[in-house]
């Protein structure tokens, strides 16, 4: 039996964190993983494949290039699934390469099988081959991350009917995919494989989707990928999956069909605590597997021990665990640290991107916030014409009172990357005015940052502060 200052369970983007953040304070840290290669969801089926994934799809196809040479237009004409996977298999190595040498230098241990809690500060821990090794700790911190759902009436096969984590293995390209749910997973694939000219359909229960998304935002989203070939179907609850073999039949309670070459099922994840036995602990989970924390130490109700990461549910971003995982480290061991800001930016890496930071026009409205908006579109700089980028916006809520900046919402190319100056603002408590006197280096896209700045102050009273003041005539 081995004792530990920290134990992790989870190599996720919050153990791995946490860690490191371990590491560097010279103690005593120990992750555990029931996987070989480290890095959890993350690396393996999640954030990392996908967004590589994309960016495969994306340079193979031509996509950024066709508003110059055409609809039709490919890099590569016959794309294929091994295409597909080469870039991939590329970037999980070097990935999980990093994160072991990460690691190493900073003395972390690790180890390889399931753990499952024994008692408030011991984990058995069984590896692969049956062995059985049990590991004590004073701090215990669980970022296991999160499993598929798989409901019981959806004829997963491996092969036609996926779930998410199975989706990247596909042997070939579909000329017809159905992707159920329509959240960020579920819209991130429908929308890359709509980029490949796959069919697809896109299938949601509910009337809406990406809830959390300013609606004006959502809607110009929803017109693009629709011109970009999904098939999107709201309100529309499932009643049955067929695995007819040679394709997949989905019926749907509003009587119509789908009848696709293979079915995303995309519907939502659980927490992976299942089989951590937390009842020897004294924690419980919500109905779906998720552990409640504090939010602003990530300590369960079971002082010693810790949660991070999507285990804990909402935001459930990799670029947000990170986060959580250091933090929490620090708390537990006793160590001051910055807080967490309070404006982080959401990532959802569809074609198009969309970014958010901040207020939504909704949140601003429960608020009663006066506000006013200003956009500025892509295809009004002089970048976007140079980049062929036909779409694409800036959007900005700004306080009518304060002149402070409320939220920036952007969908077009390079997203996530341009939501980063809203952030910076947002945090530093910055107005509209900022965008106005600053000068953006042109041409870039991040000149729709000062359209969108000009549109709003234009449209809003002038403070007597900036009027000008003329000498009285003699």
């Amino acid at each position: 039996m081995s004792q530990y200052d920290l134990v992790i369970l989870g190599s996720g983007p919050a153990g791995k964190a946490a860690a490191i953040q371990a590491g560097k304070l010279k103690r005593r840290v120990l992750v555990i993983d029931r996987a070989e290669n480290f890095g959890g969801v993350s690396v393996h089926t999640g954030t990392i494949p996908s967004k590589t994934l994309r960016e495969t799809v994306l340079n193979l196809s031509g996509w950024r290039e066709r508003a110059f040479y055409g609809r039709a237009y490919r890099v590569k004409d016959d794309i294929r699934a091994a295409d597909l996977r080469a870039r991939l298999d590329m970037t999980l190595n070097h990935e999980t390469d990093v994160q072991e040498h990460q690691f190493n230098r900073n003395h972390v241990t690790t180890m390889n099988g399931m753990a499952r809690f024994v008692d408030p500060h011991t984990v058995e821990v069984t590896a692969e081959g049956g062995e059985v090794v049990r590991v004590t700790g004073d701090r215990f911190l669980i970022a296991t991350g999160t499993v598929t759902h798989r409901p019981a009436d959806v004829p997963f096969n491996g092969t036609t009917i996926l779930d998410s984590d199975e989706f990247l293995a596909m042997k070939q390209i579909p000329r017809s995919l159905c992707v159920v749910g329509a959240g960020v997973i579920g819209v991130e694939y429908a929308t890359m494989f709509a980029a490949l000219d796959v069919r697809v359909t896109l299938v949601e229960p509910r009337p809406t989707f990406l809830d959390y998304i300013d609606r004006f935002t959502i809607s110009e989203f929803t017109h693009l990928i629709r011109d970009n070939g999904v098939d999107l179907r709201l309100g529309a609850a499932i009643e049955k999956i067929e695995d007819a073999r040679k394709h997949v039949e989905v019926s749907l309670a509003n009587g119509r069909h789908v009848r696709a070459e293979m079915l995303l099922f995309a519907a939502g994840r659980m927490g992976a605590t299942a089989n951590l036995n937390l009842d020897a602990v004294g924690l419980t989970t919500d109905k779906r597997g998720r552990i409640e924390v504090d939010r602003k130490t990530y300590q369960t109700k079971v002082a010693h021990i810790y949660a991070a990461g999507d285990v804990i549910g909402h935001p459930s971003l990799a670029s947000t665990s990170l986060q959580q995982g250091r933090v929490a480290a620090c708390h537990a061991l006793d160590t001051p640290t910055l807080p967490e800001s309070p404006w982080f930016p959401y990532g959802i890496y569809s074609v198009p991107e969309i970014s958010t930071c901040g207020m939504s026009e909704e949140e601003a409205q429960e608020r009663a916030i006066p506000y006013e908006v200003g956009i500025g579109r892509f295809r009004e700089t002089s970048r976007g014409h140079i980049m062929g980028v036909e779409n694409g916006f800036v959007k900005m809520l700004v306080s009518l009172k304060t002149r402070r900046l409320l939220g920036v919402q952007i969908v077009g190319e390079g997203a996530t990357e341009l939501i980063h100056i809203a952030q910076a603002v947002l945090n530093l408590k910055g107005t509209v005015d900022y965008f106005v006197e600053n000068t953006f280096n042109y041409p870039t896209l991040a000149e729709a940052y000062r359209i969108a700045g000009l549109d709003a102050f234009n449209r809003m009273p002038i403070p007597d502060a900036y009027k000008v003041k003329r000498a009285p005539k003699s």
